[in-house]
């Protein structure tokens, strides 16, 4: 919501330029008040906490900016404040050159509100509406696509495919900031099935050209690469140590400073290597190709996920001490993700009852007898691989096979099954379906109270409880690990 200042005894903030809302009681025009100090102290002091939190529009210029922007600070009276970048650019802002809001961290601002907002924002942010329609979203989130509709307008006042282009839009700016592709396969990036159709929308919402800004941009050597931004500390060198002891082989390769994989995009080959910035602190450079660039959108998206870029670290981190002082032994730890619902779910159920080490040497030999290849190089193997192959040439119990039969079925019937409907899979329990929404999904609230690590620590330490640790469970559950390191 774009918040301006107005009288607030009244009880009354005016939203944008046009609407109001209803009046509120003096305790909420209280809070409001609050949120309004704390936007306006952030900005004074450029603090970088607050990046990708809130925007900052300035009315005398119509630009809007990060509250990390290095430009002369306007005076107060001349600023509005949103929480959301689409949501400047709906009231008539433009994006800053200077600081590029198109790089800031996501915004966490949608945790208080209702779950299937939550979850139409974050797979619109994925990618969603780029092949499907408003009322296939709307299906996948078992809501009609009148109710979504009326979501949006009440939290967002837009509509969910104009919050999906203001998205890809900014994606675009940042393609053509930081990346070598054409203009034309930028447009194709960001759904759009036309130059034509690309360039008008450019122009007519963020008041660019992008075929200037392209001539404009230096881009460094020859490939295409991504600068990602991240609030809060990062232990990277630790992320990456879990990464290489569990990476599979031909697929994965991880050094001590990067991490590098082959994907497979709607049935076409990916390839991408993340490595931190440490000239640029509170970044990470991504270096990237596409088979197909229409797939590049939703793997940017994919990525952030599973590097937890847009954790709040200071914020999780102080939760988690203020419950337990022993618990955060070493800042930065974040959710390590894999690169879906359905690899996590391999890997848990070849987990099972194993140790770590027994369970990659696993999925190693599944993915290297299986051998799904695309354009000749090895990926994942994704669960129609599966079910045409016997999978006696695992070693583990037969049980454990049939339940990897089972999943495979299960998801190549229906790839967007939620683990939560796991349960009706023989062979599946909560613990495997809890490891899948933690690292395949990135759930932040997961304590894996059953896990035997987990369980040897809130033995020890009783106020590390499922419902004192959230809505930070899945972070506590990886501090409990942390310990043993």
């Amino acid at each position: 919501m774009a918040v301006s200042f107005s009288d607030v005894s009244t009880g009354k903030l005016s939203i944008g330029e046009h609407e109001t809302c209803e009046p509120e009681t003096r305790e909420g025009a209280y809070h409001r008040q609050l949120r309004l100090e704390q936007f306006r102290a952030a900005r004074l002091s450029r603090d970088s906490r607050f990046d990708g939190q809130f925007f900052v529009a300035v009315k005398t210029t119509g630009i809007f900016c990060r509250p990390i922007c290095p430009a002369n600070l306007p005076k107060e009276k001349n600023v509005e404040y949103f929480v959301n970048a689409p949501m400047a650019l709906q009231a008539g802002y433009r994006p800053c050159l200077r600081c590029r809001p198109d790089s800031a961290p996501s915004s966490w601002a949608w945790q208080g509100v209702e779950t299937t907002f939550r979850r139409a924002i974050h797979l619109i942010e994925q990618g969603a509406l780029q092949q499907s329609s408003v009322e296939q979203l709307a299906a996948r989130l078992g809501i009609s696509s009148r109710y979504l509709r009326q979501v949006f307008e009440k939290h967002l006042g837009m509509s969910p495919k104009q919050y999906a282009q203001y998205q890809q839009l900014m994606f675009a700016k940042q393609l053509l900031h930081c990346s070598s592709m054409s203009v034309t396969d930028i447009g194709f990036a960001c759904g759009f099935n036309s130059t034509r159709r690309f360039n008008d929308a450019f122009q007519k919402l963020l008041k660019l050209n992008p075929t200037t800004m392209r001539r404009q941009q230096r881009v460094d050597g020859v490939s295409n690469s991504l600068t990602l931004a991240y609030r809060g500390a990062y232990d990277w060198h630790r992320l990456l140590a879990f990464y290489q002891f569990r990476a599979i082989d031909g697929i994965e390769r991880v050094t001590e400073h990067s991490y590098e994989r082959y994907i497979e995009l709607d049935g076409t080959l990916g390839w991408f290597k993340v490595w931190a910035d440490f000239e640029n602190k509170k970044t990470v450079r991504v270096e990237f190709d596409v088979e197909d660039a229409r797939q590049l959108y939703s793997m940017v998206s994919n990525i952030k996920r599973m590097f937890d870029l847009n954790a709040d670290l200071s914020a999780i981190e102080s939760h988690l001490s203020s419950v337990d002082a022993n618990l955060v032994r070493h800042s930065g730890i974040r959710i390590p993700g894999v690169w879906s619902t359905w690899e996590a779910g391999v890997r848990a159920v070849l987990g099972q009852q194993v140790s770590v080490k027994a369970a990659i040497g696993q999925v190693n030999l599944l993915s290297d007898t299986v051998n799904k290849t695309l354009s000749g190089q090895k990926v994942f193997p994704d669960p129609s691989s599966i079910i045409q192959h016997d999978l006696s040439f695992l070693r583990m119990p037969q049980s454990r096979k049939d339940t990897l039969s089972r999943l495979a079925t299960a998801l190549n019937n229906d790839v967007n099954l939620a683990p939560d409907l796991w349960t009706e899979i023989k062979g599946i329990g909560p613990w495997t379906i809890n490891y899948a929404k933690l690292r395949g999904l990135s759930q932040p609230d997961l304590l894996l109270a059953t896990d035997l690590i987990v369980k040897k620590y809130t033995d020890l330490h009783p106020s590390c409880v499922a419902n004192r640790v959230s809505p930070w469970g899945s972070y506590a559950t990886l501090h409990c690990w942390s310990q043993h390191s």
